[in-house]
Order: C-alpha cells, then structure tokens, then sequence
C-alpha cells in the first residue's frame, strides 16, 4: 500500500502538468482547460446591470441594482428600499487546437445572489453571494509506463466561493467609502486515472479565509446637465491555507486508502487596484474601468507555469429611454455595449492568456418599476493555438432579475 501511495501521489501532483501536453484534449460538458492551473478561473464578470458594459462599474453609482464592483456604490440605496438580484448564466464554448480539434461544451449556473437596502440616510449594507473562482475540466493525455503508452484521465471541480457583508457611508454630497467583508472558502478536487484502471486516486484541498475590499467614490457634476463619477478600489493579499486530502477509489467510487496527512499548501492571493470614472447626462452614460492583480509578486512559483501580473480594460455605453408614471419622468428600457480586454495572470509556454470580448446588454422594467428584468450577451475568445495550447471561443448569456421594493415604512394616523 506505501508503495501504491507513492505512485498515486506522484499522479495527482502531474495532473496540472497534463494541459501543457500536445494531447491534452477537452471533454463535452466542461467548461475550462485553463481552470488546471492555480486556484482556478478568477471571476472577472460583475453578473449585474454591469454585464452590457463589459462589466464596467467601479464609478458608477445606482438605486436601481447593487453594485460590488465597488463597495462604496451602496451609499446610493434609496432610503426605505429593500433590493434583492440573482443572476443566471449560461455558457457555450467551442475548443480548438493547432491540429484538428474542433469540441463544444456548456453549462448553466446561477452566478450571483445579492440583497441590500439602506440602514440609515447615509448607511447602505449588502450582503451576497458569488463564485471567486471556478475549477471545472476533463483531460486526457497520453502517458508512458514502461515504454507502453496509457491514456490518462485527469478531471479537475471545484473553486473558490466569495460570501460578502459590504456597508458604504456617504461622508459628504459627493464622496462615499465602503468596505466589503469577504468570507472565501471552497474545495478544489482533482481525480487521476490511467488507461481505464479500476483503481483512481483523489485529491481535495479545502480552504478559508477572510478578505477586504475598500473603496471610494465621487460624484459631482458638470455644467448643469452631465454628471461625474469617479471610483477607486483597494482588495487586501490574502493567504489561503489548504488542507490536502489523498483518497484511492476503485471503480464504484469506494475508498481503498485515505492520507489525512497531506502537507499543508499555501497560495497567495495577491492586493487588487481599480480605478474607474463615469459621465452621464440621464439618458447616455459612459463609462470605463482598469484593474490590475499583482500575482507576479504574490510568490506563488511553480515550475508547470507562471503567474504574472494582470490587467484588465473595459468600457461601456448605456442609453435610457424614458418613461412616464404618474406624471414623472422615469428610467424605461435600458440598451447596452460594451468591450473588455484582459492579460490574466497565467503564461503556459511562454504565452500570456489573453481574454478579449465585446458585450450587449437590455434591461427592461416591468410596469410598476419594482421589478427589472435584465438579458445580457458576450463573446469572447481567450487562449491561442501557439505551443500546442487550446483557443477558446465563447458566448455568455446573462438573465440577471432584479427587486426594488419599498420597506420599513412607518405609518402615521391623525
């Protein structure tokens, strides 16, 4: 059994190896091949109204939705309103290689669960729930034992999720701070087989920690018609200390041997900057943001691939038709685009992943106003073919529904 342990082991380290491998091929109903490496996928869509605009918001302040992308947004909750957003998206992507790959995959997941209302007349909460980072793939390569060559499967779940507390105060009319109190926690699981043995093994990593984001915004106007915003926006490095677990199944999945005592791993996530600005006179607004992970400083090193330094560009134009209720000018159905370019932070071969797409976006109120009903596209590309690597193409569908109710309404009687 030690020596079986050993073998296993060793499988399970060289499982993230496998994506770097010319024969590394993607399996229908999985998302992400470069979800191998690190922690995962880290979640750069905002799943709100901010989707249209190349999830573009850091500046942008709003009573109609909440907005993480910057804590202090939430200064802006209507007094006496209750909010409450979830957000569903379904993805389709198409794998290609160099050769003659040509594989599709998809899922549909709910991606954002939010509440928020207004604790006093300069005191907004949320509180939420949403992916940090997402772990999903199937691979298969081609390994050599005793010079016979095996097919290795090697099938990576799991992901970081993200709980938040965010509160903003409105310190004057034009500036705002907030804070966000990030709960991060989550497995990551990885299950090795070669050439269709009945024995596999399991690994699962599990960690948690607390995070925090600050923030501040601006906003003032221009003339008498257009309005100002600016946002910036500061995440604390966090380390993550996982537990490792070694299971061996066979092939009813009952476990043969269990390690507890795994060596503890340790991944640093590094501080994030945003800074963003918006302009709006009511119908057209404007708006672009930066943000940058300093991963290249965070002293996660690996000799399979590089994490670096990352940045990330976006911007988006929003037009608001109008509507009249009750004798008062209104938001009506809300139209979108938007772009976004983006240098993760994984180089594999000396090749930065690269991410580029363009968004749409609809919001459409229902006739009370309460509820907004929101549908949003991107396509995208990320990879390249370069070095036996994977291009992926992509569409995201978004259906994001939104409540703005009014509560906490106290009544008077004569």
């Amino acid at each position: 059994m030690k020596r079986i342990k050993q073998y296993t082991t060793g499988l399970c380290v060289g499982g993230l190896i496998l994506l770097s491998g010319k024969d590394a091929v993607a399996q229908k109903g999985i998302n992400s091949l470069y979800s191998a490496y690190g922690i995962g996928d880290v979640e750069q869509h905002d799943y709100s109204r901010n989707f249209g605009v190349g999830s573009t918001g850091i500046a942008r302040r709003s009573d109609f939705f909440l907005n993480e992308l910057n804590p202090a947004s939430y200064s802006a909750i209507p007094r006496q309103h209750f909010m409450f957003d979830v957000s569903l998206r379904a993805q389709s992507i198409t794998y290609k290689d160099a050769g003659s790959l040509n594989q599709t995959a998809g899922d549909v997941i709910i991606k954002r669960l939010a509440l928020g209302f207004k604790a006093s007349n300069r005191w907004g909460i949320s509180a939420g729930f949403s992916p940090y980072s997402t772990v999903d793939y199937k691979l298969l390569s081609t390994t050599f034992i005793d010079t016979s060559p095996l097919v290795t499967t090697t099938e990576g779940t799991g992901g970081i999720n993200k709980a938040y507390i965010s509160n903003a105060v409105k310190l004057t009319k034009n500036f705002s701070v907030g804070v966000s109190s990030n709960f991060l926690f989550g497995p990551i699981n990885t299950t090795s087989n070669v050439g269709g043995d009945t024995v596999s093994t399991r690994t699962e990593r599990y960690a948690f920690n607390m995070n925090f984001t600050t923030g501040v915004q601006y906003s003032g106007k221009i003339g008498k018609k257009w309005l100002l915003g600016l946002g910036g926006t500061y995440r604390f490095k966090t380390n993550m200390n996982y537990q490792n677990k070694l299971y061996i199944l066979n092939s009813s999945s009952t476990v043969l041997f269990t390690d507890n005592d795994l060596a503890r791993t340790k991944i640093k996530l590094p501080e994030q900057i945003g800074g963003g600005f918006s302009l709006s006179n009511g119908t057209i607004t404007w708006l672009a943001d930066y943000r940058t992970e300093k991963w290249g400083s965070a002293g996660n090193k690996t000799t399979n691939y590089n994490l670096v330094n990352s940045d990330r560009y976006s911007t988006g134009l929003e037009y608001s038709f109008k509507r009249t209720y009750y004798n008062q000018q209104v938001e009506g159905i809300i139209a979108q685009a938007g772009f976004s370019y983006y240098n993760s932070n994984l180089v594999v071969k000396n090749n930065q992943i690269r991410d580029v797409a363009g968004t749409a976006g609809i919001s459409i109120p229902s006739r009370s106003g309460a509820l907004r009903y929101y549908i949003g596209v991107e396509v995208g590309q990320r990879g390249t073919t370069s070095g036996g690597l994977i291009k992926e193409t992509y569409v995201n569908g978004v259906f994001h529904f939104s409540l703005r109710d009014i509560w906490f309404i106290r009544r008077t009687y004569e």
